[in-house]
């Protein structure tokens, strides 16, 4: 199967790919052939329906809302550079991509684009902004029927009041980043990919 994975994909596409992502040429070889296994069709896209029989997105409660995180507006079909693309949201940031340099755009794993790619979980109709009811919807998909409806608009109402700071009743990116200033967001949104 990785001698499959490696002749679909061109030496030039991986090396754009290393570029636009941080991945490792091993890194991009093993994930396409995750991706060639997960593509039923295979027509060198992935359906949100392939997505759904990866075990552990059809057992996590936000399973969906991750799953349409793979998807462009509109789009029902991902290719594997848009596949690479978000899972990059989630590789470890490495010591020396901490420097910034100015000339080159923020890396897909940065602090800023992790917090971005979180905010959009919970931001459902894509306002810019989390209001109680997209909260509630993502509180409820997190506890199920664990919690009674009063109990979570007690939690909904206290998030919005904690993290409200320009009195409009709902979360703002800016609002949603100061509240998780201090959470070690590089730590809890990383995958370990293999190398």
């Amino acid at each position: 199967m990785g001698s499959r994975a490696s002749t679909l994909l061109r030496d030039e596409e991986i090396e754009e790919i290393k570029k636009e992502t941080g991945f490792s040429h091993s890194q991009i070889t093993r994930l396409y052939s995750r991706f060639t296994s997960l593509d039923k069709g295979e027509n060198g896209t992935l359906s949100r329906e392939d997505f759904q029989r990866i075990p552990e997105l059809a057992i996590n409660p936000l399973g969906d809302r991750i799953i349409n995180a793979f998807f462009p507006e509109g789009e029902d079909q991902v290719n594997f550079r848009g596949f690479m693309r978000t899972l990059a949201h989630f590789r470890p940031i490495e010591d020396n991509e901490k420097s910034k340099n100015a000339a080159v755009s923020e890396p897909l794993n940065s602090r800023t684009n992790k917090l971005m790619f979180a905010f959009r979980l919970y931001d459902l109709d894509r306002d810019d902004k989390i209001s109680r009811d997209e909260l509630l919807q993502v509180l409820r998909m997190m506890v199920g029927v664990n919690i009674s409806d009063d109990q979570l608009g007690s939690i909904a109402d206290r998030t919005i009041q904690e993290a409200d700071t320009n009195g409009d009743n709902s979360i703002s990116f800016n609002e949603f980043i100061k509240v998780l200033e201090k959470v070690d967001v590089e730590q809890k949104m990383s995958i370990r990919f293999l190398h």
